[in-house]
């Protein structure tokens, strides 16, 4: 069960994961209020995960960009 929960996570961008350990919520009740929300009203919440998935993806790639590694140079 580890091993898929840790493949969903990969490639899941981590959102989830990332906003449990910020506000110190357990990650499955942040999963279950996407899921709820989702079909609440129909879809949405899933815009603002990908807007949320692209942000920490670009926030990464700025991070790498300031701090070269000594094998970049």
């Amino acid at each position: 069960m580890e091993k898929v929960k840790y493949f969903v996570e990969n490639q899941a961008f981590g959102v989830c994961t990332r906003l449990g350990e910020k506000f110190k919520i357990s990650t499955s009740s942040i999963r279950l209020y996407f899921i709820y929300t989702s079909f609440i009203t129909m879809g949405s919440p899933i815009i603002i995960y990908l807007i949320l998935a692209f942000w920490m993806n670009i926030r990464r790639y700025l991070r790498q960009r300031n701090n070269p590694t000594v094998w970049e140079f």
